[in-house]
């Protein structure tokens, strides 16, 4: 999974003085207009998130965090409605094929985000894969090359006090008005603050650019950054921690649902069907993502009994998972060689690229483990987008944490997940279309990054991979953990399902090990609506590549067709349907 730390910082006057950049001169053509529009919004949308910012590259607000007042809700409301109102007065009949994309899906972000500020989501800081607590990762995303860099690196440190007063008092705000996670995942996250306080100062993920500065900067300026840093994590990031750990113990968690589920909040079902939408892209209900969910489970199993003969085991299905996840053939001794094993099979995917891509991203990847103060809380693998002036590559993090719960079998479908050709090909692809307007760059529309990640998973069959039939049921226990995740996500989230059915029916569907079970259904909870859009993504991909196959026969193109897919960013899998439709149009007139 693809995750970029993001944050929103701006002074209010800020806030309200920005929406007159987008205007301009009286007769300019409708094109000119629109990207004077998306020139300016893409401008507020750095100022308003200056840690995604500084991962893009743009060190114009490396010292701060993003601001989190309710005054800078309402003002963020305010303004992307004044920016829709804008973009309509433009006319989108006036513009070329490509700024009718840019047009739509700049609508669908804008309204989707405005459409979501009344049910309050913003209360919910955490979930326990990312929020306040896992900030440190924004660290490995920056580049720390000048004086100035540590400098501005040290003053957001030495401001994370603030930052973390805000977050709680957002928590606050989301226990007078009943939106909530419950106490089984606070717990967790009350115990992540922990470790991140007590661990050794010189041992946190924040202290680290210290470790390594330029010998480029003077010995005694070094000296000097060093020792500010050291008393910046310690006296004031690790002491916002500590805070954060007690508020959560003594306000939060005795106020928190003893049940799972969002539908326990204030208008809690309504707040759920947004999520669904809003992370699919779609107008799918939950009812209608659980049916899905059900039937995908039932094509895997039959799928999976298949493979199970393949491999000659002549048991249950329930069997060969129990086999899958305890004989010792499957796992390695230590995290180390995981780490090295993982290494290894990168360098055996890449040159396979070349079988099913015409075009390949010039930036590279790198393989690094998950910092270990996260790692038990943290799936067994995700990627961060490398930086997009080619500073930094992207990176593939895999989990060494309890290296006996990480499956040989496994590996391969994961590795072509987050690295190559899912997250960081898709990502650092998109990032160099030169053509491409910033937000389409950077577009994070969970339906068509995760959408495709998965899809990017069955590619195995076709470049080689899937040497033995482990390998083969590997692929399909991620894709059977996806569409699960249809099933226990809007089991627990609308139709009251409690924590220990999710486990159960996941543990009877997928032979994953119990740790990432547990693991997933905690972050289902933590995070309503977010996972089900990997199977809902890939299964449209899958459907248009079907469709465009059939209707072009012999001059459908699978590398052209991945072209057309990933050459323009992510968008709403409404508009990447039009794309495809289009592109089938023209190829099959030529």
């Amino acid at each position: 999974m693809s995750r970029t730390v993001r944050g929103i910082v701006c002074l209010l006057v800020v806030l309200m003085t920005r929406t007159d950049l987008a205007q301009s001169p009286s007769d300019a053509s409708a094109a000119e207009r629109l990207h004077a529009l998306f020139a300016a919004e893409w401008d507020w949308t750095m100022e308003q998130n200056p840690t995604w910012a500084s991962a893009l590259g743009d060190r114009r607000w490396n010292d701060r965090w993003e601001d989190l007042s309710p005054e800078a809700f309402e003002a963020r409301e305010t303004h992307q409605r004044a920016a829709l109102a804008r973009l309509a007065a433009i006319p989108r009949a006036e513009l070329d094929r490509e700024d009718q994309v840019s047009y739509d899906v700049f609508r669908y972000l804008y309204e989707t985000q405005v459409e979501g500020y009344q049910y309050r989501g913003h209360y919910i800081r955490t979930n326990t894969y990312d929020g306040v607590q896992t900030v440190q990762r924004l660290a490995d995303s920056l580049r720390f090359e000048t004086e100035q860099d540590y400098r501005d690196w040290t003053a957001r440190l030495e401001g994370f006090p603030g930052y973390m007063a805000q977050n709680i008092a957002l928590m606050r705000r989301g226990i007078a008005e009943n939106v909530l996670l419950p106490k089984v995942i606070m717990r967790r996250i009350a115990a992540q603050a922990e470790r991140l306080a007590t661990e050794p100062t010189e041992q946190s993920g924040f202290f680290e650019p210290f470790t390594t500065i330029p010998a480029t900067i003077p010995p005694g300026v070094r000296s000097e950054l060093a020792g500010r840093g050291r008393r910046a994590v310690a006296g004031h990031v690790q002491t916002a921690y500590r805070d954060l750990a007690a508020f959560i113990r003594d306000e939060y968690v005795p106020a928190a649902y003893d049940a799972v589920g969002i539908w326990q909040a204030s208008r809690g079902d309504e707040l759920y069907a947004y999520l669904v939408r809003s992370f699919t892209t779609t107008s799918l209900t939950p009812r209608q993502v659980h049916e899905v969910g059900l039937q995908e489970v039932s094509r895997i199993r039959s799928e999976m009994e298949r493979v199970k003969t393949a491999a000659g085991f002549s048991g249950t299905l329930d069997e060969f998972f129990t086999y899958l996840r305890t004989d010792p053939r499957f796992f390695y001794a230590s995290g180390e060689e995981y780490l090295e094993a993982t290494r290894a099979l990168a360098k055996r995917i890449d040159p396979r690229l070349v079988r099913v891509f015409r075009t390949l991203p010039r930036l590279p990847y790198g393989v690094e483990p998950v910092p270990m103060a996260l790692a038990p809380d943290q799936p067994a693998g995700y990627a961060e987008y490398g930086a997009p002036d080619g500073s930094r590559p992207a990176y593939y993090y895999v989990n060494l944490h309890q290296p006996e719960s990480r499956p040989k079998w496994e590996m391969v479908a994961l590795a072509l997940h987050e690295a190559v050709p899912g997250h960081c090909l898709q990502g650092s692809l998109a990032q160099e279309v030169t053509s491409l307007p910033p937000f389409r760059k950077h577009a994070g529309f969970t339906a068509y990054v995760e959408g495709w990640a998965l899809y990017a998973e069955s590619l195995g069959d076709e470049m080689g991979l899937y040497e033995d039939p482990y390998d083969r049921f590997g692929q399909l226990t991620y894709e059977m953990w996806r569409a699960v995740r249809l099933v226990v996500d809007t089991g627990m989230h609308a139709f009251k399902w409690d924590r220990e059915r999710a486990i159960r029916y996941f543990m009877e569907n997928a032979a994953k090990t119990e740790l990432d079970v547990v693991n997933e259904a905690d972050r289902y909870i933590s995070w309503p609506g977010q996972a089900l859009a990997y199977k809902v993504g890939e299964i449209e991909i899958q459907r248009l590549r079907r469709g465009a196959a059939s209707t072009l026969g012999d001059r459908f193109d699978l590398r052209e067709f991945h072209d057309v897919i990933l050459l323009s960013g992510a968008m709403p899998l409404s508009v990447l349907e039009a794309r495809v439709e289009a592109w089938t149009k023209r190829k099959g007139g030529e």
